[in-house]
């Protein structure tokens, strides 16, 4: 495979504690020698006796302008490997996929975070005025800006998506602190709510008292983030959260857990208390028993969970004893219909936008394609083109348009799937095998035609770069095409038929709808599914709602 080009800046060597080999060698990595680690060590130090959740690196192995990003962890801590997606199997072989090692904490240390941030509840909801907490919404939202060179660098080595993607994720997931800072102020956050005539009369028949109605924080929350989005994710749910005056602990996923650090160094920075933001990096294993703490923890007042639908309903079980508040923004199989008035330009980039980003690893990535008959041939064969002209590559490369998937598991679950609908009858357009050559984890852009319907490439999420299609006759066809699923978070559709626009999008049972477009998340627009992709909206005016309790009083003078 094309090696990285070589860097722009220069960092030191006591900037760094291994080096990235970016146009030469067998290895991804050197290491320098031992007074240069010596001298990175020391740059990266935690400070004696100060436990941090963000205290989680031993060594990173890509240079960054500002290593301190990625603070030391003690030399005494228990690990786990945090490795790179686009990594060679040489480079699996002799160790040099390994790109940092993180802090192994469990249910003990998920308990302590709780404690921390419960301690910090008082002083974040009651001590701070909302235009503080706006403020410091803003300046975190600032730094991650003035930062996106390194944001982005880490979450391509972690998630391997390409740098434009990565650099892509930094503005959209700041624009959700830009929103919830502004979201902070206004009448519907925590203080606000509203005033009502009373109902009841005194004897001469005056009106009684005042109902009045005030929103306050819901409290101390957890969230549970994925690998696909590791800034979005995050933001999406600990900006709200703490613009309404609720204390967060976050657990990232294990795949990706560099950014969330990264983002919590500049969260301290721009001034968010300690306790109010906190972090539990926990390894595959750990990750089931800080689940079990933030279910059954009586302090945790809600989660917010994004991820698969057996997860989401494992937590849903796990938290009816304490009865908590839910947001679940879970799986999809999003239906993509191509109606016979379409602009098919229009649809092949809409197709193209919502199905490729990530490698089609995202849980709004159209899944389904459903074509009419009339238009088949001309859309699959402008969108083959299309798919053609893909480059995959290692995210850090230039010129890499798509990068791996995230393991060599979901690589052999994608090509079990199409191998299996390929078996069934269905035809091989382009791709459809893993690309050795370049790593254990790539895996070619597929178009498989004619699948069948009972199909698990159709019935069930792919989460990979795979377009699976059908045709359909006649509108009531394709809409029922679209909604035989149990998932309901995204669908979309193209057409200029103004009637049938609203027509059909009144009757596809989904969350969120794209018409015409494949890019449809947005800070101002609620975010969430229906059937069994999930509970509640992140997002919008109703994003900061689900961190907010209603108390009614009736006041009588």
């Amino acid at each position: 495979p094309r090696r990285p080009k070589e860097s722009t800046f220069s960092p030191s060597p006591s900037s760094i504690i291994m080096l990235s080999v970016m146009s030469k060698g067998k290895s991804r990595f050197f290491r320098p020698t031992r007074s240069a680690v010596s001298t990175a060590a020391a740059w990266l130090a935690v400070a004696p006796n100060k436990i941090s959740s963000a205290a989680a690196l031993s060594t990173i192995s890509f240079p960054l302008r500002d290593p301190s990003l990625l603070p030391a962890v003690q030399s005494d801590a228990k690990t786990f490997n945090v490795l790179d997606p686009a990594a060679t199997d040489e480079n699996i072989s002799d160790g040099t996929a390994v790109i940092a090692k993180v802090n192994i904490m469990g249910q003990t240390d998920a308990k302590q975070m709780i404690d921390r941030s419960a301690a910090a509840l008082d002083s974040w909801r009651d001590g701070t005025t909302a235009s503080f907490r706006s403020q410091v919404l803003t300046k975190w939202g600032n730094l991650m800006k003035d930062n996106v060179d390194d944001l982005a660098t880490i979450m391509t080595m972690e998630s391997g998506k390409p740098l434009a993607e990565s650099k892509g994720e930094v503005v959209y997931g700041t624009s959700f602190l830009d929103y919830y800072a502004g979201e902070a102020i206004r009448p519907t956050s925590a203080g606000g709510g509203f005033i009502a005539p009373t109902p009841f009369a005194t004897g001469t028949g005056a009106p009684r008292g005042k109902i009045i109605a005030v929103q306050e924080a819901v409290g101390v929350t957890a969230m549970v983030t994925p690998w696909n989005f590791p800034i979005a994710m995050i933001t999406r749910k600990v900006g709200p959260a703490l613009a309404a005056g609720c204390t967060a602990v976050v657990k990232p996923s294990e795949l990706t857990p560099l950014t969330a650090i990264a983002m919590k160094v500049l969260a301290d920075r721009a001034g968010v208390p300690e306790g109010v933001f906190e972090l539990v990096t926990s390894s595959r294993e750990s990750t089931a028993e800080v689940g079990e703490e933030f279910c059954t923890n009586p302090t945790i007042k809600k989660i917010s969970f994004t991820g698969s639908t057996p997860v989401g309903k494992l937590l849903m079980k796990m938290s009816s004893d304490t009865v908590k508040r839910l947001s679940l923004e879970l799986g999809g199989n999003a239906a993509f219909i191509v109606f016979d008035d379409a602009d098919i330009d229009q649809a092949v980039n809409a197709a193209m936008a919502s199905k490729f980003r990530n490698a089609g690893q995202t849980c709004v990535c159209a899944d389904r394609f459903i074509i009419h008959r009339s238009v088949e041939e001309e859309f699959v064969s402008k969108l083959t083109r299309k798919v053609s002209e893909i480059q995959v590559g290692s995210g850090v490369e230039e010129g890499t348009t798509m990068g791996p998937m995230i393991s060599k598991i979901a690589v052999s679950k994608v090509k079990e799937k199409v191998d299996k609908a390929l078996d069934e009858g269905a035809e091989l357009v382009i791709g459809g095998s893993p690309i050795p050559d370049l790593g254990p984890n790539f895996f070619q852009p597929t178009i498989v035609r004619n699948v069948r319907l009972d199909s698990m490439l159709w019935s069930t999420e792919t989460f990979g770069p795979v377009v699976a299609t059908t045709t359909f006759d006649t509108e009531k066809e394709a809409i029922e095409l679209a909604n035989d699923t149990t998932s309901g978070l995204a669908s979309y559709f193209c057409s200029k038929d103004g009637e049938r626009i609203f027509r059909v999008a009144g009757r596809l049972e989904n969350g969120i709808i794209g018409i015409n477009d494949g890019i449809i998340s947005s800070a101002s627009a609620p975010f969430g599914g229906v059937k069994e992709s999930g509970l509640g909206r992140e997002g919008s005016a109703a994003g900061i709602a689900e961190y907010l309790e209603t108390k009614y009083m009736f006041l009588n003078l």
